[in-house]
């Protein structure tokens, strides 16, 4: 999925990023969300999704550098017992192929459903479409037409987090922060299903890490993911800062009560590579946002004048998966 890091290329960037900016802390962010007495050039560490290289690989580079990082997790994957919707699609279609992934999608929609033509589009397309009632009921189709015993193929990969393994992050210094209970897209979400995901998953976590947890990030890093009724739960369930991860850069004057920020993901190890995409494509990436925006209020009004681009600075968020 290009969603994840070597632990060699992990150092790299750690290394990279240790020499180049200010590592800081979550609370550091916290206390000052406007920027202005952050450290120069200061970097937040993050990392989704609550893998068991977690704890074997990143949080001891990050011990070794002096980096805080933040580790969003999924509590219904911690202890191994089932497998995450991105795992068990990606096995089954590197073992048995796309068709079987189709089979579980007409056993879950009906037989007009349309045909996926790639692993790409059961993310882009057919998961953020279909309701978390649809999606268990896709998930259960999928282990039967595949003939996966799901519970003994994550006892076997052992690829998340155990509840021990969150406590000693936390216990370690690090923060722990909520991912939802289930890894799911944020627009697939009704209001009903808002205190399973949001609220549950809080509560687990804050049970385990014995700290409060004061930060969530988006599951896939869509802004269409942060509907305005996730958004409206985060904040009056105490969240204070949502993650994004659209690649874009963090405007320079940042209201004090801004709650959205978004990360740059990170999987490559070459200096001019991490430069290039921390320093110049963020910022491209912003440019073209703030140019469409503009653009489509121009459509929208005719009267309105053009206002001046603002300039960013370099308040970082990196997420390395």
């Amino acid at each position: 999925m290009g969603v994840s890091i070597t632990p060699a290329a992990l150092e790299a960037a750690l290394r990279f990023l240790t020499r180049y900016y200010n590592p800081v802390r979550l609370q550091d962010v916290l206390d000052d969300p406007d920027g202005k007495r952050l450290p120069a050039r200061a970097v937040l560490v993050t990392f989704d999704d609550g893998y068991a290289s977690d704890l074997r690989f990143a949080a001891p580079l990050c011990r070794r550098f002096g980096v805080p990082a933040v580790f969003f997790i999924n509590g219904a994957y911690l202890d191994n017992h089932r497998l995450a919707p991105d795992n068990l699609i990606c096995y089954a279609y590197n073992v048995l192929g796309l068709e079987v992934i189709n089979s579980a999608v007409r056993a879950t929609k009906g037989s007009g459903a349309p045909e996926l033509q790639s692993l790409a589009e059961v993310f882009s397309l057919f998961f953020p479409a279909i309701s978390l009632v649809e999606r268990e009921s896709f998930l259960r189709a999928l282990t039967d037409v595949a003939g996966i015993d799901q519970s003994r193929l994550a006892a076997e990969a052992g690829l998340y987090l155990s509840r021990r393994d969150v406590r000693d992050l936390a216990a370690s210094g690090f923060e722990i922060g909520n991912h939802t209970y289930s890894h799911v897209h944020g627009r697939s979400l009704s209001a009903r299903d808002l205190a399973g995901e949001i609220d549950k998953n809080n509560i687990e976590l804050e049970q385990i890490s014995a700290a409060p947890v004061r930060s969530f990030s988006v599951p896939y890093g869509s802004s269409r993911d942060l509907t305005e009724s996730l958004f409206n739960h985060l904040k009056e369930s105490g969240h204070k800062v949502i993650f994004l991860s659209e690649s874009a850069a963090n405007p320079d004057a940042r209201p004090a009560d801004a709650t959205s920020v978004d990360r740059i993901s990170i999987q490559t190890s070459e200096e001019d590579e991490l430069f290039f995409e921390i320093e110049v494509m963020a910022r491209l990436r912003t440019m073209r946002n703030r140019f469409g925006k503009i653009r489509s209020a121009w459509r929208g009004n005719p009267g309105l004048t053009d206002d001046t681009v603002p300039s960013y600075k370099s308040a970082k968020g990196v997420n390395c998966q």
